[in-house]
């Protein structure tokens, strides 16, 4: 484990970790903590450097998470990310006020004449992602802007002798084209910090994290058999050996030969695998309830009921391994105890009941899913395994908008069958993250067979990502979606209309529900 650390505070930002993302793909090591944590604890890291991240609040708001200022007197390089740069600021004698234009989207960022050779990669003219309502009015003695956009006039600014730095914009997301060469000229030039971090290392160092935190106990393992669970399970395998238990429940909201596929896959992996018959269970609790909280809620609950009496047939078991990722984290809950906002509760975090028979284990809660697949191969699993695309664990219940019944069911398994079918072999695939159908909670007049008919209406929705913290539409051609119309229409007793879904992530998210 690396003593010195990139240390990551945050403030409440959706996008902290995409932060800690970007450093790790340049194999140096990062860690997060929560904006409130104690300056001695920072200390007691050995940190390299300090970023604070964005966040959601004005630094004069009740309850605003605040900097302890000693942090900026430890001679360590900082970087202050949008609120990271309003906070240091702030705290630093500076002054913050509402802004006069707030900025939202991609704007041009242009270096200061005066600025210092850090930030010639956005020269002479960049496009940054601004997200602000405030801005810094006054800057605090000993700092000087460093640039500005046309309507902010210090959208950047350094304390040079000091070495720290602040941001207004977003150097972690894509939309920010010179952010990565930034952030690397700030951690290699100002920094000195040289590559320390592989995705190796992260393996050997989570296989010995789990066999310290389960001892001589044997775990059982959620396992889904989409890439997540199936990693999580190689790893504990790897660690535990005859000690692991892998189970599959089958909770009846699975695609079209699902189970079949699974058995096949995980069978050639030597993973050994028992299934669970839930199938009742799932659609009883779920009878009639339509809110998608309450959906995720109860199915968190019924895996946990689940899982508590396969293991109770083994034997007392303490500890359960589930492939939650760091997207089904920041949505849900801050997982770093940091302020920020719950988009939704995920079944396997949020959607967990408050008191469980079982510790968790955890070994991907940090990475992201692209991460993932490359601790995968890392691993040796095949490639059309690592990059199959995410199925939910809560399953066809989010894509069932409104109450799920077995019929429902039945309908929106056909058609995503035949939507999956139809890309899979098409030339579409190697662009698409993820492609499926959703039924939605109406009905439309169609004719069909010169009668009248009022059926279910299905969309299909086709995304492109890298981490699933964003997304852009993917578009299909003409062709191949009037293909997937026709024989969804044609084939699926119970649809009658099909439509597109154009919505990209924000605002939307990839899920319906």
């Amino acid at each position: 484990m690396p003593i010195d650390p990139v240390l990551i505070l945050d403030f409440g930002s959706q996008l902290t970790q995409n932060i800690a993302r970007r450093i790790r793909e340049m194999e140096i090591y990062a860690e997060i903590l929560p904006a409130t944590v104690p300056a001695h604890t920072v200390i007691a890291k050995k940190p390299r450097a300090l970023i604070f991240s964005g966040g959601p609040s004005s630094v004069y708001e009740p309850g605003a998470p605040n900097l302890d200022p000693s942090l900026l007197d430890l001679g360590i390089p900082v970087l202050g990310i949008c609120y990271g740069m309003q906070i240091i600021a702030h705290v630093a004698g500076g002054r913050v006020e509402r802004a006069k234009v707030r900025e939202y989207g991609v704007h041009l960022f242009s270096p200061s004449a005066s600025a210092s050779p850090l930030w010639n990669v956005f020269r002479p003219a960049s496009p940054v992602l601004m997200s602000h309502g405030d801005w810094i009015e006054k800057l605090p003695a000993g700092f000087t802007a460093s640039g500005s956009t046309e309507t902010t006039p210090i959208a950047a600014m350094e304390d040079k002798k000091r070495r720290i730095y602040g941001v207004q914009f977003h150097p972690e997301v894509t939309q920010t084209e010179a952010g990565v060469k930034f952030l690397r000229a700030f951690l290699a030039e100002v920094c000195q910090i040289s590559p320390n971090w592989t995705i190796k290392g992260y393996l050997d160092r989570h296989i010995e994290e789990i066999r310290t935190t389960v001892g001589n106990d044997h775990l059982v393992c959620a396992l889904s058999g989409g890439i997540d669970s199936t990693v999580t399970s190689l790893l504990c395998h790897r660690a535990l050996g005859s000690r692991f238990h892998a189970i599959f429940v089958d909770n009846g909201l699975l695609r079209k030969g699902e189970l079949e596929s699974l058995r096949h896959d995980l069978g050639t992996l030597g993973i050994p695998l028992d299934v669970a018959d839930a199938r009742d269970l799932f659609l009883r609790r779920l009878q009639g309830v339509s809110d998608p909280e309450r959906k995720r809620k109860i199915i968190g609950k019924a895996f946990i009921d689940i899982f508590s009496k396969e293991a109770k047939k083994r034997g007392i078991i303490r500890f359960l391994a589930q492939g939650t990722l760091y997207p089904d984290v920041i949505e849900s809950v801050s997982s770093f105890g940091g302020p920020s906002t719950v988009i939704k509760s995920h079944h396997n975090v949020g959607g967990l009941p408050a008191r469980m028979p079982f510790k968790l284990v955890e070994p991907l809660r940090e990475l992201f899913k692209d991460e993932v697949r490359r601790l995968g191969r890392e691993l040796g699993l095949p490639e059309h395994f690592v990059s199959r695309q995410p199925f939910p664990g809560p399953g066809l219940a989010i894509r069932i908008l409104g109450s799920v019944t077995k019929e429902r069911l039945e309908i929106l398994r056909e058609a995503d069958a035949i939507v999956r079918e139809e890309i899979e072999q098409s030339s579409f695939l190697p662009e698409l993250w993820q492609y499926f159908a959703v039924l939605l909670p109406v009905k439309s007049v169609g004719v069909m067979g010169d009668a009248r008919t009022y059926e279910h209406v299905v969309a299909v929705r086709t995304v492109r990502s890298v981490d699933g913290m964003t997304a852009d539409v993917h578009p299909l051609s003409p062709d191949l979606l009037g293909r997937i119309s026709h024989r969804i229409i044609a084939s699926v007793e119970g649809i009658n209309r099909v439509v597109f879904d154009i919505s990209p992530k924000p605002p939307a998210t990839i899920e319906w529900e």
